[in-house]
């Protein structure tokens, strides 16, 4: 490897920075500015990142990090790798489990603590979009556009319209953002980051302060990260090919949605003969851990 520091998109990467009780204060920051003007996280506690449903029958859901506030509030920080069928679908599935974790046995009054899901996204929802906007804010609202229920925020973050300059950066949130794109370019820690937390992110992130089971973690996640976004990500550009031969818009929806498929379906067995855990591959890709098993 020729970077000096870790790629953040990886599982190892993005656990490092903002997965470790010793970089708690860093996850503290960056979740403050994401929530700036709405809310102000003061401690964090982890919790476990996978969680069972209530019956044994139930589906479970792996977080990449899971914690509460010192307000009992409940965040679910996620970095999604590649693009991934019912993304939005899966987010607000995982919501319902620290929902219903704050159920109390006997009288209860249901006044729920608030829940945030943050998604750090490494690709567009749709790449025909013609926006600049890169943060997404959502809240349940009714017909008139006004907030009906606050206690539950989604928050993607999609890093590829993120494309500002080192001289185009105005605020705090602007520079986290500059240093989770680019931070396994940097060979050197950029002036405009020279700020204690940012510093800190960069001992968290360098390489050489590695020890070797370390590095053999970081090397396999890495490995993960390009194969995936590799086989996924030219799946989708060649089911999108396929299907504006087409000529049609359902023959270019349906060959986009089967090039995903089958590029998830061979990442899948790649990183099961690989010896990679059935729930890491399952999150990694969407696919159920039953189909993952039959592969």
């Amino acid at each position: 490897m020729k970077e000096k520091y870790i790629n953040p998109y990886t599982d190892f990467g993005f656990k490092k920075l903002f997965g470790e009780e010793a970089s708690k204060d860093l996850l503290i920051d960056f979740l403050n500015e994401v929530l700036k003007n709405e809310h102000t996280i003061v401690d964090l506690d982890f919790k476990p990142t996978e969680n069972l449903g209530i019956i044994e029958n139930d589906r479970k859901a792996i977080f990449d990090i899971y914690c509460k506030g010192s307000n009992n509030e409940y965040f679910i920080v996620e970095m999604q790798k590649a693009k991934i069928n019912f993304f939005k679908d899966r987010t607000v599935f995982y919501s319902t489990f620290p929902i219903r974790e704050q159920a109390e046995k006997g009288e209860w009054d249901y006044n729920l603590k608030p829940v945030y899901c943050v998604a750090i996204l490494d690709f567009e929802f749709n790449k025909d979009k013609k926006t600049e906007r890169y943060l997404s804010n959502i809240k349940l609202k009714d017909q008139y556009c006004e907030v009906f229920y606050d206690k539950l925020t989604f928050i993607f973050i999609e890093m590829p319209r993120f494309n500002k300059k080192e001289d185009e950066l105005k605020t705090h949130f602007d520079k986290w953002l500059y240093f989770l794109k680019n931070l396994p370019s940097f060979n050197e820690i950029p002036n405009i980051l020279k700020e204690s937390v940012f510093i800190k992110g960069f001992e968290k992130a360098e390489i050489s302060n590695y020890n070797e089971d370390e590095l053999r973690r970081y090397e396999e996640s890495l490995k993960v990260y390009r194969d995936l976004k590799g086989v996924i990500d030219t799946a989708f550009d060649d089911g999108k090919v396929q299907g504006e031969k087409l000529g049609i818009e359902k023959g270019k929806i349906e060959g986009e949605k089967l090039g995903i498929e089958k590029g998830k379906i061979e990442t899948a067995r790649n990183m099961k003969d690989l010896g990679i855990s059935i729930e890491i591959i399952s999150k990694s890709t969407g696919l159920s851990i039953e189909d993952i098993n039959k592969l």
